[in-house]
């Protein structure tokens, strides 16, 4: 069997490290202890560069599978929902520490639309499986994926800096600078993220629009 038709390979089983780290991360970014919070940021750090890993070792040795084709939106998925899931329960908490930047609490809308996005991929998805069609990550949704660690990154890391600014009573302009310039980057980037969302699953339609079509009623 050649290397590439094996389903459980290398990138593969990456892949299923990282969804298994998903329910960690949520445990440790609910945490109110900080220590706990920076554990979640470089667990989430680890899974986020695991993705890029493992589609260079695919690539790398031909092993890109339908099953990995599958597996690894799947893992972007859970890998979301494990960070935005506590941010919106995170930022709804009492205490003026807890609103995002630029955001607050973070909006019900924001949720919908980050989660409708993947919600009617993934459907999509089955939709083409059943046709004998597999929809893999394209680069619209790579990018869009990039740009959300980014912001999930900086949320994670914010949490617990903020917290540990509170109890070691952090001041001056190096810790406001930081903390303006930290902030700024949470905005911006969940603001890129969402056109992102939006725009990759357009691409996807119009990429896949023949697939659309085929299933439309004749007249």
């Amino acid at each position: 069997m050649p290397e590439g038709d094996r389903r459980l390979n290398l990138p593969n089983l990456i892949t299923l490290l990282r969804i298994a780290a998903c329910p960690a991360i949520v445990w440790l970014a609910l945490s109110r202890d900080p220590t706990m919070g920076l554990w979640a940021f470089v667990l989430f750090v680890a899974a986020a560069l695991s993705d890029l890993w493992d589609g260079y070792l695919a690539r790398k040795n031909q092993q890109i599978t339908d099953v990995g084709k599958l597996l690894d939106p799947l893992a972007d998925k859970l890998l979301l929902a494990s960070t935005f899931v506590p941010f919106y329960l995170i930022s709804h908490r009492p205490g003026d520490q807890w609103p995002l930047p630029w955001w607050g609490a973070l909006p019900l809308w924001v949720m919908i639309v980050i989660f409708g996005r993947e919600v009617f991929m993934t459907v999509f998805r089955g939709y083409a499986a059943r046709r004998g069609v597999v929809i893999a990550a394209g680069k619209s949704g790579k990018y869009k994926a990039f740009v959300q660690n980014l912001f999930c990154g900086a949320v994670l890391l914010w949490y617990p800096l903020i917290a540990l600014a509170a109890e070691r009573m952090w001041d001056g302009s190096f810790w406001e600078y930081w903390q303006s310039l930290h902030g700024l980057w949470i905005g911006v980037m969940l603001l890129v993220a969402l056109v992102l969302t939006v725009f990759s699953m357009m691409d996807y339609l119009w990429s896949y629009r023949a697939l659309l079509m085929s299933s439309a009623p004749h007249p």
